[in-house]
């Protein structure tokens, strides 16, 4: 029963920081659509690394992709202290064992970021998805994936116990 407990407990705290992460993420994009993108495209838009790597929109539309990229790093750090220490309670704060951890953290989470983004440009790009439809159903598919891969093989020490 207390391992029951126990897993709606971290499956609750996971989503729940999981849709704060998507907020977050939310906002940082909108930051970077309405008010980053434009003001580097006409200020820096002449050069030409700047001008194909972030302002072009054709074939993509690269600041979005570029703000999804950043948006998601920023939110997976803040998320992993989130785990650690209040989904998972992996309490341990030895500098050996907290590097593994977010080595393994960040390891699942390239592979889900790229799934986010994937699905994320797919549907923008070619299913012509508004943002907030495209980000939330490939983060969504993203932290589900997150949670099995993070409970299996990252947080070990606490599932253990």
């Amino acid at each position: 029963m207390a391992d029951e407990n126990d897993i709606k407990r971290q499956i609750t705290l996971y989503f729940l920081f999981a849709a704060l992460m998507i907020g977050l993420n939310y906002l940082l994009q909108k930051l970077n659509q309405r008010i980053i993108a434009p003001f580097i495209c006409d200020n820096f838009g002449g050069n030409d690394f700047i001008q194909a790597f972030y302002c072009s929109e054709d074939p993509f539309i690269m600041h979005e992709l570029i703000g999804s990229i950043v948006a998601v790093g920023v939110t997976y750090i803040i998320k992993f202290f989130l785990d650690k220490y209040i989904v998972f309670k992996g309490g341990g704060t030895e500098l050996k064992e907290t590097s593994i951890e977010f080595m393994k953290y960040f390891g699942f989470a390239v592979l889900t970021t790229i799934e986010n983004i994937g699905i994320q440009f797919i549907l923008t790009n070619f299913l012509n998805s508004p943002l907030e439809i495209s980000f939330i159903v490939a983060l969504s598919i993203g932290y589900i994936t997150k949670f099995f891969l993070d409970k299996r093989y990252v947080f070990l020490k606490r599932n253990e116990e």
